[in-house]
């Protein structure tokens, strides 16, 4: 009876998964991340001999990184037949484009793992009173215009959130919180910085944190399934994971059946729900990820750095929120060509109280600082104004010429000689201000010169009341009507003017007519540090340029 009831299951086995029907290739892609658990778990899924049809499924797993192939699924050039993404948040910043209403709807997800930050093992202890692990600290520690902040002892590396999830998760997660903490403009600062030194993936960015560092201790910020497969690689190099007290998003792996043949589909669905089985879980859990629910299993052990609850989760944003934080991102990171002009009249040398400096020597260091917000492909230039200052008639002089940061000047650095100049510049004891000829002058030249591709701006560091011409030149009527005139939205060139003393009130309202004729801003700084917040306001502005008034 034993042997019989046993050649009857066999014969019932056979007959159900054998493969004399031939076999139905399923095309997986895959993360990189994730795709050496899944290519066991197809292994273990091939082994048993599913069919549909009377056909074997048997599928491969490949691995392509989550962007390229979401613009290959935009495109209509996929060459899969079902895809798991490492986040639906790529997906959704796909969707709000034009090509992206052809994405198909995402069925489910089948692990998870939250964005954290992440430090050597050796160096954790060092950051106990430097670096808090929150979001607002980390853009703190980033933001290039907080000189006196968490920076000066932290080094915060950043994955691009245009090729990388794990960076588009960490970007939206940081945006959330500063908009939520009314942080907008320290966020500002912190992305222009990191935005020139982004890692290319998370395993460079992990290997980088375990160089010895030297007087920063570096921090990165990428997933935590990429901290258990780092130091699963390199047991000697270990990496711990932090976790933000605000709470973090998490990449989501869902899943995408690509196919159109109903066979195919039939053998996709069949593969779906082998990756929702317990044994799927196991092996996910096993190589460092969490699940749906985002428990972690033993690999993510407390003693190795990881923190076994489940991370407060933040809420998801939804596709245009996905949507505009990218473009935002895209927009500061678009080229600048910066043309400023700055005024050395005389009440220049006036002192600043409390601090030591003439008011020159301020804005200049100032200025100087400003600098360090610009990454080497800018152009920038500098003129200085007061009347009569390059010879009788002319108020302006060109002092650094208009060019890439990163272009030699008579043998020296652009980037150097702005800073050198900058430092050597003294104000002209007769000099009056001068500015409405200079400034029709420089709008003039940057028209004339315009480049499609940056942010093309007109910025002025004055302490006057606007125009102070004894020998008469361009009126303020004049001024304007010209700017109206010359001033074209699908070409912009904005003016920042940022005026600061105790006459600059007086000059409020031409000062405020000159930008906003031109889609710009005009910042009146009671004190003169104000400058460093005016700054960062102008580079905000880009974001919405030209229709910030809107």
């Amino acid at each position: 009876m034993a042997v019989l009831l046993g050649v009857a299951a066999f014969v019932i086995f056979t007959r159900d998964h054998d493969c004399t029907g031939g076999r139905m290739p399923l095309r997986v892609v895959a993360a990189p991340d994730i795709q050496p658990a899944l290519n066991k778990i197809a292994g273990r899924y091939n082994k048993a001999m599913h069919t549909v049809d009377g056909k074997c499924v048997e599928v491969t797993v490949a691995k392509e990184d989550s962007a390229r192939t979401a613009n290959k699924v935009a495109a209509g050039k996929a060459d899969a037949d079902f895809w798991v993404a490492d986040s639906s948040l790529l997906m959704e910043s796909m969707r709000q484009t034009p090509d992206g209403e052809a994405l198909p709807q995402v069925e489910g997800s089948i692990a998870t793992s939250p964005v954290v930050l992440a430090v050597a093992k050796s160096a954790a202890g060092k950051l106990t009173d430097a670096l808090k692990p929150s979001w607002i600290s980390v853009i703190s520690a980033a933001n290039v215009a907080n000189v006196d902040g968490p920076g000066k002892k932290v080094r915060v590396l950043a994955l691009d959130p245009q090729k990388n999830s794990a960076g588009l998760a960490a970007l939206l997660a940081a945006a959330g919180t500063a908009k939520e903490a009314g942080q907008d403009k320290a966020l500002v600062g912190a992305l222009k910085e990191l935005s020139g030194q982004l890692v290319s993936d998370s395993t460079a960015l992990l290997a980088s944190l375990t160089v010895k560092p030297g007087s920063k201790v570096p921090v990165g910020v990428t997933s935590e399934q990429a901290i258990f497969a780092h130091n699963s690689k390199k047991p000697d190099s270990p990496v711990v994971a932090l976790y933000p007290k605000e709470g973090t998003l998490s990449l989501d792996y869902p899943v995408t059946v690509l196919a159109k043949d109903p066979q195919t589909v039939k053998a996709a669905t069949d593969f779906k729900r082998e990756l929702s089985s317990e044994a799927s879980a196991k092996t996910l859990r096993e190589a460092g990820f969490r699940g749906v629910d985002g428990k972690a299993g033993k690999a993510l052990a407390e003693a190795d750095g990881f923190d076994e609850d489940t991370p407060a989760p933040l809420d998801p944003p939804d596709g245009p929120t996905v949507a505009r934080v990218v473009q935002t991102w895209t927009r500061l990171n678009l080229g600048t060509r910066l043309l400023t002009l700055l005024d050395v009249s005389g009440t220049m040398a006036l002192p600043v109280p409390g601090t030591g400096m003439t008011r020159m020597q301020a804005i200049n260091k100032i200025a100087t600082e400003g600098l360090a917000l610009f990454p080497p492909g800018s152009e920038m230039g500098l003129w200085t104004f007061s009347t009569h200052l390059d010879g009788k008639g002319k108020d302006w002089k060109e002092v650094v010429p208009l060019g890439p940061l990163s272009e030699p000047v008579n043998g020296t650095l652009r980037k150097e000689m702005l800073v050198k100049t900058f430092a050597q510049l003294k104000a002209k004891e007769t000099g009056d201000t001068g500015l409405n000829d200079t400034v029709k002058a420089a709008y003039t030249q940057l028209t004339k010169t315009y480049k499609q591709d940056k942010v093309n701006t007109l910025l002025i560091l004055t302490d006057g009341a606007g125009n102070d011409d004894p020998d008469g030149g361009v009126t303020d009527s004049e001024l304007l009507r010209f700017l109206k005139q010359t001033y074209n939205p699908k070409r912009p060139i904005s003016i920042l003017l940022i005026a600061f003393g105790p006459d600059a009130k007086k000059g409020k309202r031409q000062m405020e007519a000159l930008a906003k004729a031109t889609g710009g801003e005009a910042y009146i700084a009671e004190n003169i540090l104000q400058v460093r917040d005016f700054f960062l306001r102008g580079m905000e502005r880009r974001l919405c340029t030209p229709n910030c008034d809107n």
